[in-house]
């Protein structure tokens, strides 16, 4: 693809401009979206669009960020822009900080994995229709910690490969766990049309940015290539994120539930589900106490 040309369209030729995510590995599809990141210190929401046939997601960061679940998505980012070598320089105070970004994202994660299980029980003692939605959540930042772990950014069209590639040791073996709490096994064609049209109309109602194409284009290809449970993966992936936007509001939009049942896939009894936050509830604590005295 050609930078120069965007750089021109989108009148970004005074700020620096790098490449993130998949595109900058060996294992991006080719409907991964280039990750552009500006550092036009803009604090908008994320754009994307269709350029020269290809789909851009160009986020909005600055040089002075501090927040190492956001630093780790510039981990590997190459420069396409950067007259000042302001760039250059920020890059080079994350690798040397490297470890303990991921570090702290891990614990971050975890720390919020146990806040998800929390809601999932008060909402079980309530009889709150939303418990199941912070349970999912509550699965997918485990993963999001067991990832940072091994010092690997999410992302979420390739998450559940990464995770099964994972050498074994005795915090990358809790995947199971994720793998049981999350729902891939629950995976066919017809359930995954169904999630995918609740998914686009959640990420339409919280990002209002066009995430529907890329979700779409990634959703055709996982079928097309028989990729059923990572699909599932990825659906209830992109759920959590938006669903963390929001999560301070939620009570107040009894409208999103029918929505989210079916984006999030909610199947489980108040029994399951009980057991399934204890196993997690257990396993971030377990881990977060391991990281925690290395």
């Amino acid at each position: 693809m050609n930078f120069e040309n965007l750089i021109k369209e989108k009148n970004l030729s005074g700020f620096p401009i790098g490449l993130g995510g998949c595109r900058t590995t060996d294992f991006a599809f080719d409907v991964c979206e280039y990750d552009i990141a500006v550092f036009d210190d803009k604090s908008e929401e994320n754009e994307i669009f269709e350029f020269e046939n290809n789909l851009i997601n160009l986020h909005h960061n600055s040089l002075s960020e501090s927040k190492s679940n956001i630093l780790v998505h510039f981990d590997d980012l190459k420069i396409i822009q950067d007259e000042s070598w302001d760039l250059r320089m920020f890059l080079s105070k994350i690798k040397e900080k490297r470890l303990s970004i991921f570090k702290d994202c891990a614990k971050n994660s975890l720390i919020e994995s146990l806040f998800c299980c929390e809601k999932t029980k008060q909402g079980i003692t309530q009889s709150n229709v939303f418990a199941p939605y912070w349970q999912k959540c509550a699965s997918f930042l485990l993963a999001d910690a067991i990832l940072a772990v091994n010092q690997l950014k999410p992302s979420p069209a390739h998450m559940l490969d990464e995770l099964r590639k994972l050498e074994k040791n005795p915090i990358n073996e809790k995947f199971s766990i994720i793998n049981e709490t999350v729902g891939v096994e629950r995976s066919t064609p017809s359930l995954l049309e169904r999630m995918l049209k609740s998914t686009i109309g959640f990420s339409d109602l919280v990002e209002k940015n066009n995430h529907s194409m890329i979700i779409q284009k990634k959703y055709d290809y996982f079928l097309k290539n028989s990729m059923l449970a990572d699909c599932y993966f990825y659906l209830g992936y992109l759920n959590k994120q938006n669903f963390v936007k929001i999560k301070d509001s939620v009570e107040k939009q009894p409208d999103l539930i029918h929505i989210l049942k079916i984006s999030f896939d909610i199947h489980a009894d108040s029994n399951l589900l009980s057991r399934q936050t204890d196993l997690i509830q257990k396993t971030s604590s377990v881990i977060l106490d391991s990281i925690s005295r290395d």
